[in-house]
C-alpha cells in the first residue's frame, strides 16, 4: 500500500467544497463544506454565492482532510482537480488553489474531468473497474451513459440528456411541490409512502424511432406540473406522495431501461451508476432488479460517494499516476465545457502517457474560462 500514489483531490464544480485523500483505491479522507443550505432559500444554486463560499471553505477543508487522512501535504504524490465542466466561478477556485499548491509542494497537478471522476469513485467502494466499464451518471446537470475502455483516456459517450437532466427535473417537480430545494431527497422520502402507477406519467425517448440511449426530461416534467396545476384548478387535494411516487417511477424506468440496454449492446456484463441521483433507493432498488434479470453485475457507490466530493477527483488522480499519465502544467485553465471524451487534461506539451511532452498541444472547441500564466500568478 506504501508504494501506491497519494493524492488530494479538489472538487469546486458546483455547490460543494469537497478535499479527498486516496492512496491508490484506498479512501483516507473525505472531507466536504456544502453551501447548499445558503442557496434553498433561492430555489436552486446561485453561482456567485457558491464560488465565494468555496473561497472561505477552501483552506480549512485541506488541513481538515490532511489531519483525517494523518499526513502532511508534503508527503503527496500529486494533487488533482476538478478543472470541468460545472459552474464556471466555482471551478476558477478550486483550479487555482490547487495550482498554488501545487507549485508551493513542487507536485504534480492533474486537471481531471468531473464526469470521470464520479466513474472513478467507485474503484474506492469495489475495487479496481472492470475494463471497459459501462457508466449512468445521473445528476442534477448531467443524465449520460458513458462507455469507458480507459478511465484516464477513453471515454465514449452512447448517450446524454438533450434538455433536463435527471435532477433537475427532480428539483424542478420539488419547487412545483412546495417541497423545498434541493428536490432528489425530499421526493424519494415521499415516495415510499405512494403509489408509483396512480399516475401514468410520460416516459421521455422510449419510441421506437427515438434515440436508443438519449434522454429527455422536459416533457415529464412540463406533464407532471400541468397534472398538478389541474388539481389546484379544480379546488383538488393534490396527493403528493402519489404524484412523487408517480414521477420517481417515470424517471428511474427509463434510466434504467436505457442502461441495461447499453450493456446488452455493447457486450458489457455490468453496469456502474454514478452522480447525486445515484443515491436514489428506488433507481438502485430497480437496477438491481433489471440487472440481475439481465445477468448483469451492478457497481454503485454508497451515497455519500455519489454526490460531488473530492474522493472522485483523488481517485481518478490517484489512477493518472498509476498509469503514469502526463500531469497538467501550471496554466491548467478550468472549463465549464469540458467534454466527457477528455479526462483529463495534460497541458500544452504532453506525450503519450509516459510522462515525457511531445510538443503536441491540448485544444477543443470549448471557451477557456480562464488562462495565467506561472510567472503572472506566482510572482
Amino acid at each position: 500500500m506504501a508504494d501506491e500514489p497519494l493524492v488530494l483531490g479538489i472538487e469546486t464544480s458546483c455547490d460543494e467544497t469537497g478535499v479527498g485523500i486516496v492512496r491508490g483505491t484506498t479512501l483516507l479522507a473525505d472531507a466536504v463544506a456544502s453551501s447548499v443550505d445558503t442557496h434553498a432559500r433561492f430555489g436552486g444554486v446561485v453561482p456567485e454565492i457558491a464560488s465565494r463560499a468555496h473561497l472561505e471553505a477552501m483552506v480549512p477543508t485541506i488541513e481538515r482532510a490532511l489531519k483525517t487522512a494523518g499526513i502532511s501535504a508534503r508527503d503527496l504524490d500529486g494533487i488533482a482537480v476538478t478543472a470541468g465542466p460545472g459552474l464556471a466561478g466555482a471551478l476558477l477556485v478550486g483550479v487555482s488553489a490547487a495550482k498554488a499548491y501545487a507549485y508551493a509542494l513542487n507536485k504534480p497537478l492533474y486537471g481531471v474531468n468531473h464526469l470521470a471522476s464520479h466513474i472513478c469513485v467507485d474503484q474506492l467502494e469495489h475495487g479496481p473497474l472492470p475494463e471497459p466499464t459501462m457508466a449512468l451518471l445521473v445528476s442534477g446537470g448531467h443524465s449520460s451513459l458513458l462507455l469507458a475502455p480507459d478511465i484516464t483516456a477513453d471515454v465514449r459517450p452512447l448517450g446524454a440528456t438533450i434538455d433536463d437532466a435527471a435532477g433537475e427535473a427532480f428539483d424542478k417537480i420539488a419547487r412545483v411541490l412546495d417541497l423545498g430545494f434541493p428536490g432528489g431527497p425530499v421526493i424519494d422520502r415521499l415516495a415510499r409512502e405512494g403509489d408509483p402507477k396512480a399516475i401514468a406519467f410520460p416516459r421521455g425517448l422510449t419510441g421506437s424511432r427515438d434515440p436508443l440511449y438519449d434522454f429527455s426530461f422536459s416533457g415529464l416534467k412540463t406533464a407532471v406540473a400541468r397534472w398538478i396545476e389541474a388539481k389546484r384548478a379544480a379546488g383538488e387535494e393534490v396527493p403528493v406522495r402519489d404524484v412523487a411516487a408517480s414521477f420517481q417511477e417515470a424517471v428511474v424506468d427509463v434510466l434504467t431501461r436505457k442502461a441495461v440496454r447499453a450493456c446488452k449492446d455493447e457486450g458489457v456484463d455490468h453496469l456502474m451508476i454514478g452522480g447525486g441521483v445515484a443515491a436514489n433507493s428506488r433507481l438502485r432498488a430497480l437496477a438491481q432488479e433489471r440487472c440481475e434479470r439481465a445477468g448483469i453485475r451492478l457497481r454503485v457507490p454508497r451515497p455519500g460517494l455519489c454526490t460531488d466530493n473530492g474522493a472522485m477527483v483523488a481517485a481518478l488522480g490517484a489512477e493518472m499516476v498509476a498509469r503514469n499519465r502526463p500531469a497538467s502544467d501550471l496554466e491548467l485553465s478550468a472549463d465549464s465545457s469540458l467534454p466527457v471524451t477528455e479526462p483529463h487534461v495534460p497541458g500544452e506539451a504532453h506525450g503519450d502517457g509516459d510522462g515525457h511532452g511531445q510538443g503536441h498541444a491540448h485544444s477543443h472547441d470549448h471557451d477557456h474560462v480562464h488562462e495565467v500564466s506561472k510567472k503572472n500568478l506566482y510572482s
